[in-house]
């Protein structure tokens, strides 16, 4: 090789190495660069490393620190709570899942009087034996074993019921025990000793208070009792002096006497209600009963009173409401008496009416009757609305009382309703009337109860004549509920201009002013209206009867009327409109228009006229018209005398056991024209020993007797009669109702029972109903014939 060629190699080899040696240094270079970066950010991250580490440091100490103050206000919350709990008067104690001790306050192991084995650690099931074992416990009826029994099996339960125990020494301590999620349990034992003790002062005071009660209706029932005996015997002597023949002056004063003694004897009626309500001895007594028959009875009672003073009682019964309920009579009529004679008595003019409604539930077994009273009377004030059902609370001012009374009536009024489950309101405006009501529901009877009548298909439009709104309105309303149209007037002038040959019917009023009823039918005939029929509404039946202008009335209807009297007069009404259409037979010769007819039965007593002779009173002079009719009853049988008609009878024996000796006067004169037999035993020994000896047909039973009772004495008497298999009616006399509960009653045996003061012609009905057949007739002559 020639040395340029070795030359040239060397030349390329040293170059090669030095651009092999630049790209190393390059390389290199950037090795040196990226290393630098590396460190430069490992730099960085050890510098941001170190300064976490320095903040961690720092936290960490502050942690430290925090954890070291919320340990120390720890320790000193636990030393509060363990010291407020050591404070505590009441036990407190803590106990773990398997019923071990953890820690008590002192109060709770103060119990253990110093036992050191009650302690941190010790079983709840050794407390209890220790509690028995020591005799810290009063167990009462139970066993130790028996009571710690008892306290295991509360225990072990996840809610253990708070208990009462009685400590040795007279301290009554409550547990009250809540288990924890972890089986924990923390048990307050408190002191209630105090409790204890207050709640049987309390429970003292309460006998205490409930025997004064009890005496206090003991006292008022008895000199209720003793109060009413005398004044019977006054109010019954009374009674049978109306009877005797007196002159003006002396039936003033009698009548006076009788009606104070009544007014007396409501008043102590009204407090013994209210002392039995009070002891909660009054009890109801459903039955089937007549409502609108009830509602009747008491409109009769109280119709004197509104007679007196001039106001139209009237009663408006829902045409198409069922009669017959299952209820207590007695206290319905007790109510509604009391509201009745309330409206009265706060009214001097205008009227009071009471109307009745039901609404009957979805099955119809029960209807819920609406009963209200309404007066045009003094009112009630605003502010004493509220309080006017109150005992012994009154309208007027005690210092200028106008009206008498005991303010019970309502108040025993509204007991007796919601008694029933039903309420009682008032509405009232001053001056102006009141209107009292109440709801109750009741159950219908299962019987056929009163259907409206089918009226005659030509009795369609009547008229209707009253100067009384409210009465007209009634009318027109019941009348129009029948499917008639009534056309209502005020007045006997207005009535004839509204007479036309459409009316079928004239439903007339009997007291008006200026043209009365009798005058009005009179003005009727001579105008020629003789063939309409009349029907006359009278409170007064017999002194409508003696008018002569009587003969053209068709029909009478005494007010108040019962709505089947209403139903009857309209059917008879029906029969004379068709007896006035018939053609009359061409064998008749007789003039038809001279006849009277009369559709009620042959054997039925006339006791209300049907006057069916609707000739003109210019066709029949007066003195042939048949006046003498309405008032004597057809068919009447006359009475022969006893020993003649019944020969060989004996006389029916009666025995009465009454102590007070007015009152047996009062029935010896009540039954003296009875055809009977009367003894009278002084106490029920007595009625009992005649029962043997006089063997009655018939006892009354007076309750209220010396050493033995009229209950009581019906009990023996009933005894006698087992041996025998006889049974004497026995009727009860009583001042007020019945004393004592219905249960009592009916065990005693009574058949029926009577109030006082006795009436004589209820004296004589009763006795009636139990002669025997082999007894003579008991009633007189004078009454047969009547009857």
């Amino acid at each position: 090789m020639s040395l340029a060629n070795k030359l040239a190699e060397e030349r390329r080899s040293r170059l090669a190495a030095e651009r092999l040696l630049e790209l190393k240094q390059a390389e290199l270079t950037a090795a040196n660069r990226k290393l630098g970066r590396h460190a430069l950010a490992l730099t960085k991250q050890i510098g941001e490393t170190q300064a976490e580490v320095a903040t961690v440091r720092d936290e960490n100490e502050k942690v430290k620190s925090d954890l070291t103050v919320a340990h120390q206000k720890i320790e000193i919350a636990e030393r509060r709570l363990w010291h407020s709990i050591q404070t505590i008067q009441d036990g407190f104690a803590f106990f773990d899942g398997d019923s071990n001790l953890i820690g008590a306050n002192t109060a709770y192991l103060n119990a253990f009087d110093g036992l050191e084995e009650v302690a941190p650690g010790v079983n709840y099931m050794r407390i209890l034996q220790i509690l028995t074992d020591e005799g810290l416990v009063n167990t009462e009826k139970l066993s130790p074993d028996a009571w710690r029994a008892m306290m295991t099996e509360r225990w072990l339960q996840p809610n253990p019921e708070p208990i009462v125990m009685r400590m040795w020494n007279n301290v009554y301590v409550k547990l009250i025990d809540q288990r924890g999620h972890g089986g924990d349990v923390v048990s307050l034992a408190l002191n209630i000793t105090s409790t204890v003790k207050y709640e049987a002062q309390l429970k003292k005071a309460r006998r205490k208070a409930e025997a004064a009660n009890r005496a206090k209706s003991a006292f008022l029932a008895n000199m209720s009792h003793e109060i009413r005996t005398p004044m019977n015997g006054v109010v019954g002597m009374a009674d049978l002096l109306t009877d005797t023949p007196l002159d003006e002056e002396q039936r003033l004063y009698v009548n006076t006497i009788k009606s104070s003694g009544e007014a007396l004897l409501v008043i102590i009626n009204d407090v013994l209600d209210y002392s039995k309500i009070e002891a909660e001895k009054l009890v109801l007594h459903p039955e089937p009963f007549d409502l609108e028959r009830c509602l009747h009875e008491i409109v009769m009672l109280l119709q004197p009173i509104a007679r007196d003073k001039g106001l139209p009682l009237l009663i408006d019964y829902d045409v198409f409401l069922p009669t017959r309920f299952i209820g207590d009579p007695g206290r319905i009529r007790q109510v509604m008496t009391n509201l009745v004679g309330n409206a009265l008595k706060f009214t001097l003019e205008g009227h009071v009416l009471i109307r009745v409604t039901g609404v009957p539930d979805k099955n119809g077994a029960a209807t819920d009757i609406h009963v209200s009273i309404e007066d045009t009377g003094i009112g009630i004030p605003a502010d004493k609305v509220d309080h006017i059902f109150g005992e012994f609370n009154q309208v007027e001012d005690d210092r200028n009382r106008q009206f008498e009374g005991t303010g019970l009536g309502l108040a025993i009024s509204k007991r007796l309703i919601e008694m029933m489950d039903g309420s009682v309101w008032v509405e009232s405006e001053e001056g102006a009337g009141s209107c009292f009501g109440f709801k109750v529901t009741l159950d219908r009877v299962e019987d056929d109860q009163p259907a409206p009548p089918r009226l005659h298909p030509k009795l369609r439009q009547v008229l209707v004549v009253d100067d009384q709104p409210t009465i007209r309105g009634v009318l027109e309303r019941q009348l129009g509920q029948l499917g008639l149209e009534v056309t209502g007037v005020g007045s006997g002038a207005e009535a004839l201009a509204a007479m036309s040959d459409g009316i079928d019917l004239v439903v007339s009023d009997h007291n008006m002013p200026e043209m009365d009823g009798m005058e009005l039918v009179e003005e009727l005939r001579g105008a020629g209206w003789s063939d309409v029929p009349f029907l006359l509404l009278s409170a007064n039946a017999s002194f409508a009867q003696n008018d002569p202008s009587f003969r053209h009335v068709q029909g009478l209807l005494q007010k108040p009327f019962p709505r089947q009297d209403l139903f009857d007069r309209l059917t008879e009404m029906g029969q004379l409109i068709e007896a006035r259409a018939r053609p009359v037979a061409p064998d008749d010769q007789s003039d038809p228009t001279s006849k009277p007819v009369d559709p009620a039965p042959a054997d039925r007593t006339v006791r209300r006229p049907a006057r069916l002779h609707l000739a003109s009173s210019r066709d029949t002079p007066e003195t042939e018209a048949p006046q003498e009719e309405a008032a004597v009853p057809e068919a009447a049988p006359a009475a022969a005398e006893p020993d003649a008609a019944s020969p060989g009878l004996r006389v029916m024996r009666v025995l009465a056991a009454e102590d007070n000796k007015t009152n047996q006067l009062v029935l010896r004169k009540m039954v003296r024209d009875l055809n009977i037999e009367l003894r009278f035993a002084n106490n029920g020994l007595e009625a009992v020993d005649a029962y043997s000896e006089f063997e009655p047909d018939m006892i009354f039973m007076d309750i209220s007797m010396p050493k033995m009772d009229g209950k009581e004495a019906t009990r023996e008497i009933r005894k006698l009669e087992a041996e025998t298999g006889r049974h004497v009616p026995i009727v009860a006399l009583t001042a007020h109702a019945m004393d004592g509960d219905a249960e009592g009653v009916l065990s005693a045996g009574l058949d029926h029972y009577m109030t006082k003061p006795l009436r004589k012609a209820a004296i004589h009905e009763r006795v009636a109903m139990h002669c025997p057949d082999d007894a003579q007739d008991v009633l007189p002559q004078a009454e047969d014939a009547a009857g």
